[in-house]
């Protein structure tokens, strides 16, 4: 296999990415644009929001740019083309290269530029319908482009991509060093087409093709066993429609009079912020703090509080099964029942995706920058490595394929006998 890298691409090309603000989804998600949630962060569901207007553009005097300009000089008045060169920038192509470059320099993933032409693409993408794999990648800990948690039913789920995948390579392009954003360049494409990954699983390299299609989201299933007392409740996606949908499980748990209720939030990697509040709201008083978030004291932090609907039986316990693919808006409601001790967290660490997206209009392009990052409400930084659950349960790969699930079996354990 050929092995290149993205590191020598104009910065056109570097850009050119259509991304879900937060842990981004490679999939079709023609409600609005996730900034936050999305996978747990902000979601603007209107549309592309471009902030910008009396941002200001007053030149540092305390920063030294003799060395920019320097290196400007140098390249305008000795650069020579080569067939190995591509057509020379413009002066506003070499702008917006140092832009993405200073904004790169940050170090996160989630902080990059647009020029215009790609905030344009991007606007498209965000808006409308597309086809991929259905899903979710991510950063991990180590900066490796890794799968967060594909979606039920999905082209990505069936060929058997599995949340915690380190990717190698995708297609013939080796992903070391790659963005998030960049990956879902290589990722997208026409709906029929295949794409092949090489992945890192429990330390053997895995190679995957997948066949793009147009992803249909799934959101809730619902289950009641009459014989254990227990009310199921599957949320794969934080969607629009969620809040609506798991208001009317809640409506069928209560109809059943049962007082055990375990919702599953594996493989679940967020979506819009709004529902991860309204679907905690349903079991936690009016005014509690379900999430924070924390823009280290560059402005007054904004708390999200329970609205305090409600909607459970009382006495009811309950359970929340999460793993590695559980991300954002699944770890906002998951810390919040949690540290309200409404619920118990039972099955692996969470992903660890707390960041809050913001974007800025610099002329027409656009800056996606971290501006806050999620706090539960005892405090805690959803970013730093994820929510650990009180009880611990791994459930292997070869025990999902075989059919077994001993993190719901542990939780039907706790739910009957309290321990």
């Amino acid at each position: 296999m050929t092995s290149k890298t993205p590191s020598n691409r104009r910065f056109g090309d570097l850009a050119r990415a259509a991304v879900i603000l937060a842990v981004v989804v490679v999939l079709s998600f023609g409600a609005g644009v996730v900034t936050g949630a999305g996978t747990g962060n902000r979601i603007f569901a209107d549309g592309l929001p471009l902030l910008g207007m009396g941002l200001d553009s007053t030149p540092d005097t305390t920063v030294d740019l003799s060395s920019f300009w320097k290196a400007w000089n140098t390249l305008e008045g000795r650069f020579v083309e080569t067939s190995a060169s591509s057509t020379l920038p413009t002066a506003q192509e070499r702008i917006w290269g140092a832009i993405q470059g200073l904004a790169a320099s940050y170090g996160d993933p989630y902080t990059i530029f647009l020029a215009p032409e790609d905030a344009k693409i991007f606007k498209d993408d965000i808006t409308g319908n597309f086809s991929g794999i259905g899903a979710e990648i991510g950063l991990n800990e180590d900066g490796v482009l890794t799968v967060i948690a594909p979606l039920k039913n999905s082209p990505a789920e069936k060929a058997g991509l599995e949340a915690g995948d380190n990717i190698l390579s995708i297609g013939d392009v080796d992903t070391a060093g790659m963005t998030v954003d960049e990956g879902v360049k290589y990722i997208r494409g026409d709906k029929g087409t295949p794409v092949t990954f090489r992945v890192l699983r429990s330390g053997e390299v895995i190679e995957i093709t997948i066949i793009r299609d147009i992803i249909q989201v799934p959101t809730l299933d619902k289950e009641y066993n009459a014989e254990t007392g227990i009310y199921t409740i599957t949320l794969h996606s934080f969607t629009a429609t969620a809040n609506r949908l798991f208001a009317d499980a809640l409506s069928d748990f209560r109809k059943t009079g049962s007082t055990k209720l375990l919702i599953d939030l594996r493989g679940n990697p967020g979506g819009y912020l709004s529902s991860a509040v309204q679907i905690s709201s349903r079991f936690l008083p009016k005014g509690e703090v379900i999430v924070t978030e924390d823009y280290d004291g560059k402005r007054d932090n904004l708390i999200h509080r329970s609205s305090g609907t409600g909607g459970v039986n009382a006495g009811t316990k309950i359970v929340i099964l999460i793993d590695k693919g559980s991300a954002s808006a699944s770890e906002i409601v998951a810390g919040a029942l949690r540290d309200h001790e409404v619920a118990t967290l039972i099955g692996t660490k969470s992903f660890g995706k707390g960041s809050v997206q913001e974007l800025i209009d610099v002329d027409g392009g656009a800056l996606k920058i971290t501006i806050a990052r999620w706090v539960t409400p005892s405090g805690d930084s959803i970013s730093a490595g994820g929510l650990t659950p009180d009880i611990e349960v791994e459930r292997t790969p070869e025990e999902k394929k075989a059919g077994k699930d001993p993190q719901k079996d542990r939780a039907v354990q706790f739910l009957l006998t309290g321990k």
